[in-house]
C-alpha cells in the first residue's frame, strides 16, 4: 500500500546497534507471551514485528518502552544495559509509542494534544508555569513553535483547532501520530498504526513513515499486520509465532522463510 520508495532495504546501510533485547522473556501468571526473544535495533532503519494474534508482539513493544518488566533477559538501550525499561527514562531518552487503540485526549484540540507530547521538554518549574511570564513563556513559545512544525510535517492545519473527538478514525491516528512526533524520538514504536484504515489512509500513514525516517532518520519499530505495508516499507522483519521468534531477516527473506510461511503468510510453498 505504501509509495514505492525505489530503495531496496539490501541498497540502505544504517548506523550502530541503538537497542537490543536479548533473550526476553514475559509471562502473565502461568502464560508464556514472550520465551527467549532476541534481536536488536540499529539506527536508521524501519523494523517491522509481524505474527499471528496473540504472538506477543505489543507484549514485546511493552518492554521496549517499560510497560512490562521481563521475567528474565535484558535491554541495551543507547549503550545502557539493564533488566527491565522504565518507562520515565525511555520516554526521556528518546523512546516514544502510539496504541493499537486510540489513546488521545478526546475533549482537547488536536494543538493541544500535541502539545501533551512537549511535557518532558518543558524544563521551568510549576511557579513559573503557573505565572506564564519570562523564561516559561518563552519556553512554552519555543514547544508551541515545534508543534507547529509538526503540524506542517502531517498535513493537518486544517485541524488544529478541532477536539479530536469530533475527528474521524484515520484523522486521529495521524494526530496520535503526531503527539508521539512532538517528544523528537529517536525510536518511534508504532502499534498497528494502519489498523482500521482504507487504502487511501494507508497510503497516506505509508508516506508519512517513511518520510519521517528518511528526513529525519528517525527509527522506527512498527508492529503492522497488513503484509503489504510490511513488505514495502520495512527495512527488516522480525517474526514472532506463540511468543518465539522464528525468523528476523529482509522482506525478500522473511517471505521466503518456509517457516514464516507455515505459520503465518500461508502461502503455498514446495520442498
Amino acid at each position: 500500500m505504501a509509495e514505492p520508495t525505489g530503495v531496496e532495504a539490501s541498497d540502505r546501510t544504517f548506523g550502530e546497534v541503538v537497542l537490543k533485547m536479548d533473550s526476553i522473556e514475559v509471562g502473565f501468571g502461568g502464560v508464556t507471551a514472550i520465551d527467549n526473544v532476541s534481536f536488536d535495533v540499529r539506527r536508521g532503519e524501519i523494523l517491522a514485528i509481524i505474527g499471528p494474534n496473540g504472538a506477543g508482539k505489543s507484549s514485546m513493544l511493552n518492554c521496549i518502552n517499560g510497560f512490562y518488566k521481563p521475567r528474565s533477559g535484558s535491554i541495551t538501550f543507547k549503550g545502557k544495559t539493564m533488566k527491565a525499561m522504565d518507562p520515565h527514562y525511555a520516554a526521556s531518552n528518546g523512546i516514544a509509542r502510539t496504541f493499537q487503540n486510540i489513546a488521545l485526549f478526546r475533549g482537547m484540540s488536536t494543538l493541544d494534544n500535541l502539545m501533551t507530547g512537549r511535557v518532558l521538554k518543558m524544563k521551568k518549574n510549576f511557579l513559573w508555569q503557573c505565572l506564564y511570564w519570562g523564561p516559561a513563556q518563552k519556553e512554552e513559545l519555543e514547544n508551541r513553535a515545534y508543534v507547529e512544525k509538526v503540524i506542517d510535517f502531517l498535513d493537518i492545519q486544517a485541524i488544529r483547532r478541532t477536539p479530536v473527538g469530533r475527528l474521524p478514525y484515520g484523522l486521529q491516528k495521524r494526530v496520535e501520530l503526531g503527539r508521539a512526533l512532538a517528544m523528537e524520538p529517536d525510536i518511534l514504536l508504532l502499534d498497528e498504526p494502519m489498523a482500521g484504515m482504507n487504502v487511501e489512509e494507508k497510503q497516506d500513514m505509508s508516506r508519512f513513515i517513511l518520510d519521517l525516517n528518511e528526513e529525519f532518520g528517525t527509527t522506527i519499530v512498527l508492529i503492522e499486520h497488513d503484509m503489504g505495508v510490511v513488505m514495502d516499507i520495512s527495512d527488516r522483519v522480525v517474526v514472532l509465532d506463540y511468543g518465539r521468534k522464528i525468523a528476523d531477516g529482509t522482506p525478500a527473506e522473511v517471505r521466503a522463510n518456509k517457516n514464516v510461511i507455515d505459520a503465518y503468510l500461508g502461502v503455498p510453498h514446495e520442498d
